[in-house]
């Protein structure tokens, strides 16, 4: 599996603030990591890039040494964690930057993050709706707060962008979440922890809302990036639908990553799940994918969501409404998508209810959206005549993803996937798998 893109950009951004070059191997390259590493640049880190002969990259950063000048711009594409994280870190570097992004991201909200900076002193303007992108920060008037209040329920990048640019901050940063839920809690934790890791003092509320990190530099480190968790949903997804047998390396003993979970989730769906010593995960389905109850699921809600679509009964999957503000709304995507196919499903603002139907072949939209992306090949893996919309978007954390599918498919002895031309009568604005 590539490296994690959530572990990835978070050492990125702390490798900006360190004091001196650090190292980070099996750094995952895709859009994603290329977005952030190109805002790193952008602020003045010096980055270089090695291939490692397992395949792997090294990348070596040495962080800014001073506050850039001029007006500074970054592309943040459709990535989460560099509209978020960047404009918290090029405030703590001192640097008048703009942000713009893809289409897709300029629907995604903002507003709490830089909320919280202008609340900080650091001046924000909006070139459109504002909390929005596009829009340009100036940090000139930075000042130090007792204490600052964000609201973290439409996204834990929220927090985690302000922990992360902390050290960085003049006067560090005494943080704590507004009243109401806290999304994707986990994604806090990871970036705490990661910030432990690498030797930050980070204190924690008896709560678990609130954080205190001083002004230090991080010091300088090496690293190597966990496998990817998440992204390996859907192969090890794969072993359940088709009641086959699926081993990933590598896996790690404890992780802070939430695609830990699919342990757990996918021994309580029928699964047999083994970790060996040596750190391989074997997964084995039996045929029958039983229906679960849920929560708090996150970013493994796509995968899971198409598991519940192929399941002997009902499924619900809760507290997930924070999806609605990701790549696209993806409670209303998996309610379209999953229609297609048969399924009903019944999306409100916090869940979604999945009642499997007949299964019937169709043409599945991507919406821009890795994960609803490989939730439609999990589906094609047991429904003929299944079809995914752009399966090129899955490069936004798994550049690739359609070889690696493929080569499943393929040593599993199944022929489940066509790159071949559909045919004059195809709709042109859906791609065979693999193209």
């Amino acid at each position: 599996m590539p490296a994690s893109k959530s572990l990835t950009n978070r050492y990125l951004v702390l490798a900006a603030l360190a004091d001196g070059p650090c190292t980070i191997h099996n750094t995952l390259i895709s859009r994603d990591s290329e977005l952030m590493l190109s805002a790193l640049t952008a602020l003045g880190a010096r980055i270089t890039r090695e291939n490692q002969p397992d395949g792997s990259t090294t990348v070596y950063l040495t962080p800014p040494t001073a506050a850039p000048g001029g007006q500074l711009h970054v592309d943040c594409g459709l990535a989460g964690t560099v509209m978020r994280f960047v404009p918290a870190l090029a405030a703590a570097l001192g640097a008048q930057v703009s942000f713009d992004g893809d289409a897709g991201a300029r629907v995604r909200p903002m507003k709490p993050v830089l909320d919280a900076l202008a609340g900080l002193g650091v001046s924000v303007s909006y070139g459109n709706e504002p909390g929005y992108l596009p829009f340009s920060i100036d940090p000139a008037t930075f000042t130090a707060r007792d204490e600052l209040l964000i609201d973290a329920s439409g996204s834990s990048q929220f927090i985690s962008a302000m922990l992360l640019a902390a050290p960085g901050m003049p006067g560090g940063l005494n943080l704590r979440a507004a009243q109401g839920p806290v999304a994707s809690p986990e994604h806090i934790e990871m970036t705490v922890q990661t910030l432990r890791d690498l030797g930050v003092n980070v204190q924690t509320d008896a709560d678990g809302r609130g954080w205190s990190i001083p002004e230090a530099k991080v010091p300088a480190f090496t690293v190597s990036v966990e496998p990817d968790l998440s992204n390996a949903g859907p192969f090890l997804a794969a072993a359940l639908v088709t009641g086959g047998t699926v081993r990933i390396p590598h896996w790690p003993q404890s992780t802070t990553q939430i695609g830990g979970r699919w342990v757990q989730i996918l021994r309580s769906m029928g699964a047999t799940v083994q970790l060996a010593e040596d750190s391989t995960l074997t997964v084995h389905g039996n045929g029958v994918i039983k229906p679960i109850d849920y929560a708090d699921a996150a970013e493994l809600t796509p995968t899971l969501a198409a598991l519940c679509a192929l399941a002997e009964g009902p499924s619900k999957l809760t507290g997930i409404g924070h999806l609605r503000g990701h790549e696209t709304d993806r409670l209303d995507a998996l309610q379209r998508e999953l229609g297609r196919i048969g399924a009903t499903v019944h999306a409100d603002a916090d869940s979604l209810s999945i009642t499997p139907g007949a299964p019937r072949p169709a043409d599945l939209l991507s919406y821009e959206d890795h994960r609803m992306a490989t939730a439609g090949a999990i589906l094609g893996l047991v429904i003929p005549g299944i079809r995914v919309e752009n399966i090129a978007t899955t490069a936004k954390t798994m550049p690739d993803f359609p070889q690696m599918w493929q080569a499943m498919v393929d040593t599993a002895g199944a022929t489940g996937i066509s790159t071949t031309d559909p045919g004059p009568d195809a709709d042109p604005s859906v791609a065979e798998p693999g193209q």
